[in-house]
């Protein structure tokens, strides 16, 4: 069993001379399962062609590969954050990096598209244990307002960095090692964040809390019905009375879920928070923005290689302009962020990104040339650098110390259902269009007005200056 040890106590001299230092050392070692994570979520999106060919997966198998994770790890937040306040973040953390590095493992050995679902549905699962928590673990470790601002930008651009770079590199694992090596990258990451995380990262005393089972079922019950419901729908049609059924199991479990929350002694959603605006609208703009950004990065990959005719490698280098410029946005937040507020920062940077997919819409066609898509799918991330540390800004304001495991795991779920809802969605998109220039066009205006809204809301509901 892993145990929380406190931190030990340094003098008042030492702890000045090495506070950076350190500070450096706990950001980058937090980051690692945030890294794993994100390139492991990357890479997917250029191994689609491959698990095809390999495993004989069909478009259903290809996005339940993809969605398996999405739906354990979206699923799983809440119950993740109550368990980190309950047991300790750390040793919360700890556990959900042990089950990614395992699935990771078992996603390379396995022999057939089931056990490799089955894979990511367990990588989903520790990613649901880590990721809340490596949250409010770095808030405990850098408290100062002003130096937290600058943190999370640095933070938001290590992620944003394996983000952009995980298609290039998932293209030249696959292109040169095969799909199984997807998995294996993440062995030494997953090791390394064990050992140094219990060597660096200081405890937070847990706290007691009520875990909620019955709304933890009810929540997994929508997201899966709901996932059953969009994936198959393309597939089996979507009047077939097994997709009907997953609709409406889908609805019946998400209004028990809100009766639930709104009637039990101990909710799992801190609903009071929601009386905030800035809370609601960093959670809105969360759900809009994963659906958008995560939807699209699912198309273009399938676009790049189907529709244009490049192979992994190939596709993975041209999409390298779509992500790896997200590091810079991040960095400019980190200093356009403290001047003029997280609400102009937010609202300013959607509205970016709505317009450059917009202008994909109306340009993507046989003809476009790829200079011209790559600049502009440049312009549009750039928007969405800025706008991933906002939100989560905004959140940490609205939450505070005390409710941050539990805020952060929310924003995060309403991430994750996002893209979830969107990865699906834009697949059954791309899918009823007959896929090439066309469906990625359809996907691309999708994503643009989900942008637009979640620009609307931010301007609206976060009314403090950050």
């Amino acid at each position: 069993m892993i145990t929380e040890k406190a931190a030990p106590r340094t003098t008042a001299s030492p702890e000045r001379t090495s506070r950076k230092p350190r500070g450096a050392v706990q950001l980058l070692v937090l980051a690692l399962g945030f890294v794993m994570a994100s390139l492991d979520t990357g890479i997917m999106n250029v191994a689609s062609s491959e698990l095809h060919t390999r495993l004989g997966l069909s478009m259903s198998g290809l996005t339940w590969v993809v969605e398996g994770y999405v739906l354990a790890f979206a699923a799983l937040l809440l119950l993740a954050g109550s368990l980190a306040k309950r047991f300790g973040a750390r040793r919360i953390y700890l556990i959900g990096l042990a089950v990614f590095t395992a699935a990771s493992l078992l996603g390379a050995a396995a022999p057939n598209g089931a056990v490799l679902v089955a894979a990511r549905f367990a990588q989903g699962a520790g990613a649901a244990l880590f990721m809340p928590s490596s949250l409010s673990l770095l808030m405990n470790a850098f408290p100062e307002p002003a130096r937290r601002a600058k943190i999370l930008g640095i933070w938001s651009a290590i992620i944003s960095t394996s983000v952009g770079l995980a298609p290039t590199i998932g293209g030249l694992l696959v292109g040169t090692l095969g799909w199984r090596s997807i998995f294996l990258v993440n062995l030494p990451i997953g090791i390394a964040g064990l050992l140094l995380t219990r060597r660096v990262i200081a405890a937070i005393p847990a706290r007691d809390s009520a875990l909620g089972g019955a709304g933890h079922v009810l929540g997994l019950l929508a997201l899966g019905s709901l996932s059953y419901a969009l994936i198959e729908g393309p597939d089996r049609g979507w009047t077939s009375t097994w997709v009907l059924a997953a609709f409406a199991v889908a609805v019946l479990a998400a209004a028990g879920f809100v009766v639930r929350e709104r009637t039990a002694n101990a909710p799992i959603l801190p609903v009071a928070l929601f009386a905030d605006s800035r809370f609601s609208a960093a959670n809105v703009v969360g759900f809009l923005f994963n659906f958008a950004f995560y939807g699209a990065l699912f198309v273009l990959g399938l676009f790049l290689q189907t529709a244009r005719g490049s192979g992994p490698v190939t596709a993975g280098l041209q999409m390298l302009p779509a992500v790896l410029v997200i590091p810079f946005g991040n960095m400019l937040y980190a200093r356009i962020g403290p001047r003029i507020g997280n609400r102009a920062a937010l609202a300013g940077s959607l509205a970016l990104s709505a317009t450059g997919y917009l202008v994909l819409f109306l340009l993507v066609a046989p003809g476009l040339p790829y200079g011209v898509l790559a600049v502009v799918l440049a312009l549009t991330n750039i928007g969405a650098g800025v706008s991933s540390p906002a939100m989560t800004g905004v959140l940490m304001e609205a939450a505070g110390r005390e409710h941050t495991d539990i805020g952060s795991a929310t924003l995060n779920a309403n991430r994750q259902i996002g893209s979830l809802v969107g990865i699906a969605g834009m697949g059954a998109v791309l899918t009823g269009a007959g896929g090439g220039y066309q469906g990625a066009a359809y996907a691309f205006a999708l994503a643009a007005g989900a942008l637009a809204v979640a620009a609307v809301a931010g301007w609206l509901g976060v009314r403090t200056r950050g």
